[in-house]
């Protein structure tokens, strides 16, 4: 029977086996320069391999993907599977020590930033008063994950979190400072550092006698890591390197005695014996000389924390400051920011509270025609979206610190949506604060202003929102290809996989007649939220057939579908946003949590909104309107580019 319904499924067959090549051979895209920087390891080794050795590359890594099955809940949406492994329950992963000692730091914490630190005076000087720094330095606040026998408080991911939420509701000025030293400007260490490195520096690092940044971007090279210039040369002897170049807008570049230092080293290919040039990683200490910086950058926000220049001319550093191999730097720089960027989530969840509380103070003590604005249904629904935005930005946050702190190898795309959804969340919430404190909002003395400029920052560093959104779709793509070369294979041996084939066809069958293809979510969600459990594997099925669709017809060529890729980038945000609120409303039910019912509306306001968008978005990618609605888009922007700027004559005429 299951030969049967194989063999007569002859269109189907011919569809799969028609699929075009899928992001795989040596072409450079420019799509693939711009996103290159974001890649997973994965897609690094698809994309980026030369057409002479990409063959036995790519090979190597599809065998590797085909045999590891993935357990990111946003890898399997784009296969229109659900894996519930990393985001159900939701969780706990603290023992009662770790708590014990997280609960032993909040206080003092909390107490700090609302007696000692002054975010407007920090604001004003256009740096973190001293006092201020000596305090945080005190409290360990800067070596936080450091290992406690390196002088740290050797933190989890989750506690580090706890902490760094604190400081976003206060001072993200201080936050910067304290994030670019440890979230990026020596987790390479943390990370890569041989023990030899971690015993040096990690002490010094952690004490805040030695403050770190983290030196990537340069005047032509941004989103796209691959066009730096600065060069670290290896000697003859081997014993050392000589850096030359320059890094512009590093966080604590004029403040710091340690840099990570990305450059380009010549390398021979031992294939070919051609000198190419690879990234490396070094450690670089200021007292090697050579090694300079500009004056403070004159910033629209985070004005406390040092932004400058950093120029390296001729400084010779020690062979042994290698950090991780040579020629590795690429892996460094990803896995140093796929591993902070958590820690932006909780920070603005912390934000978020401290602007909600405002905006909450002043509704409820503002009377306006005789009645308090909060009673008004226009706020009313300003404060609710405002509280579920927070709701789903914290829920990100700690689903992947705890996926983080279970051993989870698997985040990078969930880390790159927090990021997303977090900075453009947080903005909307103090716009939204603003709004409902009216002109008082608008006046400095609220501190609200500077809230908004310091947000401004976060959706362009640490990868733009508009690059993130290509490594989240483009990496699902990814994923979604490998499946699909792996139903191909099969093919090859339909009697020996007929069992396999007749799933997939029968999946697909059910698809195109609109029916449900068997996902649920029953039994692992709360019955009281079996609703939005239910919307949540509808977007998720559909999603999964768009994502087919969109690779059978594009194949390779996906890369250069921007106007694509942005919305399947949107739907997958949305939908991992839907399974985080889903968890952990879930589990205040489960507990009967005093804030459960609480939640559970959060959560179903948030999956009933989310579902009508990504139901919006995958529409608009099936539609022909669509296509014309982006070849429209390109032809604006092209006659406004070549114009120099607005096209349209004045309607006046002069």
């Amino acid at each position: 029977m299951l030969l049967r319904k194989v063999s007569q499924s002859s269109a189907l067959c011919g569809a799969i086996l028609r699929i075009p090549p899928v992001l795989s051979g040596g072409q450079r895209h420019a799509g693939a320069a711009v996103a290159r920087l974001y890649a997973s390891q994965a897609a690094e080794a698809v994309l980026e391999k030369p057409a002479a050795v990409g063959a036995e590359a790519a090979a190597q890594a599809e065998k590797k993907a085909v045999v590891t099955e993935s357990k990111s809940f946003a890898v399997n949406i784009f296969k229109g599977q659900i894996q519930t492994a990393q985001v159900f329950p939701y969780p706990s992963v603290m023992n009662d020590e770790q708590e014990q000692f997280l609960r032993e730091l909040v206080g003092p914490v909390n107490k700090f930033f609302e007696e000692v630190n002054d975010p407007a005076k920090n604001d004003a000087l256009e740096k973190v008063e001293d006092h201020t720094m000596e305090g945080l330095k005190e409290m360990g606040a800067f070596g936080l994950q450091v290992p406690a026998d390196l002088g740290g408080l050797g933190l989890t991911n989750t506690q580090y979190a706890r902490l760094v939420e604190i400081v976003g509701s206060h001072d993200l000025g201080v936050g910067i400072t304290l994030g670019a030293h440890q979230s990026i400007g020596f987790k390479g260490i943390l990370l890569f550092g041989n023990a030899a490195q971690k015993e040096k520096y990690l002490p010094k690092l952690a004490s805040g006698e030695h403050v770190a940044a983290f030196c990537l971007t340069e005047p032509s090279s941004g989103s796209d890591a691959a066009s730096i210039r600065s060069v670290a040369v290896q000697s003859d002897c081997g014993k050392y390197f000589t850096l030359n170049g320059s890094k512009i807008w590093i966080s604590n570049g004029g403040i710091s005695e340690i840099f990570t230092v990305f450059a380009k080293t010549p390398m021979k290919d031992p294939k070919t014996g051609e000198m190419k040039d690879k990234i490396s990683a070094f450690i670089v200490e200021r007292s090697f000389g050579g090694v300079t910086h500009g004056p403070p950058e004159k910033k629209m926000g985070i004005k406390a924390s040092n932004t400058a220049e950093v120029y390296f001319e001729n400084v010779r550093v020690p062979a042994e400051c290698l950090l991780g191999e040579l020629g590795g730097g690429f892996k460094v720089a990803m896995n140093i920011l796929n591993n902070g960027r958590f820690g932006m989530a909780a920070a603005l969840s912390g934000t978020m509270k401290g602007v909600i509380a405002k905006a909450v103070d002043h509704a409820v003590n503002r009377t306006q025609f005789g009645n308090k604005i909060h009673n008004y249904g226009a706020i009313q629904e300003k404060i609710a979206r405002m509280i579920v935005l927070q709701y789903v930005t914290e829920s990100m946050a700690y689903m992947i610190s705890g996926n983080m702190d279970s051993g989870a190898t698997e985040f990078q795309i969930e880390a790159a949506i927090s990021k997303i959804f977090a900075s453009e969340a947080a903005w909307e919430v103090t716009d939204e604060c603003i709004q409902i404190m009216g002109g008082m909002g608008f006046m400095k003395d609220a501190g609200v202003e500077r809230v908004m400029r310091d947000l401004r920052i976060f959706r362009i560093f640490e990868g733009t929102n508009d690059i993130l959104r290509l490594f989240v779709a483009l990496n699902g793509f990814q994923s979604a290809g490998t499946q699909l070369k792996s139903l191909q294979k099969a093919l090859k041996n339909p009697i020996g996989n007929a069992g396999m084939l007749a799933g997939e066809i029968t999946k697909r069958a059910k698809r195109k007649a609109g029916l449900g293809t068997g996902l649920t979510l029953q039994g692992t969600v709360h019955p009281e939220l079996a609703h939005s459990g239910d919307l949540t594997t509808k977007a998720i099925e559909q999603f999964g057939g768009v994502i087919e669709d969109l690779l059978m017809k594009h194949g390779k060529k996906i890369i250069d579908e921007q106007f694509v890729l942005k919305r399947v980038a949107d739907s997958a945000i949305d939908l991992y946003a839907m399974i985080v609120v889903l968890s952990r409303a879930s589990r205040s039910l489960s507990r009967g949590s005093p804030s459960a019912q609480h939640e559970k509306v959060l959560c179903e306001t948030w999956c009933v909104e989310a579902y009508d968008r990504i139901m919006r978005d995958l529409k608009a990618l099936r539609s022909s309107e669509s296509k014309q609605l982006f070849k429209n888009m390109q032809a604006i922007s092209s006659a406004v580019v070549q114009n120099g700027g607005v096209v349209a004559p004045h309607p006046l005429g002069f």
